[in-house]
């Protein structure tokens, strides 16, 4: 015979049922609320032109660059070869597809078409979650590295190590992002690249002083949660490992770090998140995120509502993967 669920048990199964089809309606509520606010705008919905701002199909027409007659056309693997030849020298175009607008013998100016197909191309938006992403996972990476150093030389004894981490720790954390990015870009930037060009050396891109700032930002952050999560580990631990004969660069290496580890994952998690919606502020010194992508199609298009909309939700995205990670981590580390 079966046996009956337990009195207590169903009373707290109704009220997770109840709680659950309370958050359902509240949230019903809130799109309702939101499509009723949205109504009395007179803004007319334009979502079936979001497509393109993803992918889009784009007609290239290849044009005379010279004066001249059309001496061949060889065709061959779905392209065209077009060689003209003019009073200046003999130039080719290559046509992809079997659109010609030309054939041999035709006279040609400057400007004419010879040629159309269709080209593939990245949208503005995609265009900028690439670089978002891009720029995030190097400004994650270097703010790793160097918030790790900079976490161990905060606790070091030596006056000086210790003294350096701080200062760069509270100058950091005591200026605005926005603020390091304009002196990254238009002092530290400009300086750097005027000493590589007397040098006669290549110039380093705007991009690079963005991820610089971001990363620099990052690790001052990073530090400090080094440096509770090592703190909060009993020191009992790291002298019975030097009382082993341990010296205290592997014992905090094999035993200390690995423990601080499980601990510092969640803080970790929130400042990286933080850094990648930081991104957004890249935009003020030219690097076409997806924010400032975002922006340009807004001003092009006239869309704000759907692409601030879908702008929002890429975010939400790229830190909820993140997020997911590393719940992922966390639950590794604790079997482990």
């Amino acid at each position: 015979m079966k046996k009956l669920p337990k009195v207590g048990s169903l009373k707290g199964l109704d009220k997770s049922v109840m709680w659950k089809a309370l958050y359902a309606i509240l949230m019903a509520i809130v799109c309702v609320g939101f499509y009723w606010s949205t109504t009395q705008t007179n803004y007319i919905w334009h979502w079936n032109r979001l497509p393109k701002y993803f992918y889009y199909t784009d007609t290239i027409n290849v044009k005379a660059e010279i004066e001249g007659e059309v001496a061949t056309i060889t065709r061959s693997r779905g392209e065209a070869v077009v060689i003209v030849k003019g009073p200046d020298g003999t130039d080719h175009y290559t046509i992809p597809g079997e659109d010609l607008r030309v054939k041999e013998g035709d006279t040609l100016y400057m400007g004419d078409v010879i040629g159309v197909y269709q080209e593939g191309k990245i949208g503005l938006l995609t265009d900028g979650l690439i670089i978002t992403i891009e720029v995030s996972i190097v400004s994650i990476l270097l703010g790793i590295m160097l918030g790790l150093f900079t976490g161990l030389a905060r606790i070091s004894t030596n006056p000086c190590v210790k003294g350096l981490a701080i200062t760069y720790i509270e100058i950091i954390r005591g200026t605005p992002l926005l603020v390091q990015i304009m002196i990254w870009y238009f002092v530290l930037g400009t300086i750097i690249n005027n000493l590589l060009a007397k040098a006669g050396l290549f110039q380093i891109p705007e991009l690079w002083f963005g991820v610089a700032s971001l990363a620099i930002f990052a690790g001052a952050y990073v530090a400090e949660i080094v440096r509770a999560g090592i703190q909060s580990i009993d020191r009992g631990q790291m002298e019975a490992a030097r009382s082993l004969g341990m010296p205290k660069s592997m014992a905090m290496r094999k035993i200390i770090l690995p423990q601080a580890f499980k601990r510092i994952l969640p803080p970790l998690a929130g400042q990286f998140i933080s850094l990648i919606k930081d991104s957004s502020l890249l935009g003020v010194i030219a690097i076409r995120e997806l924010t400032k992508a975002t922006r340009e199609a807004v001003t092009t298009s006239l869309m704000p509502y759907e692409l601030w909309f879908l702008c929002g939700i890429m975010y939400l995205v790229i830190t909820f993967a993140l997020s997911m990670f590393v719940q992922y981590l966390e639950k590794r580390t604790a079997e482990a």
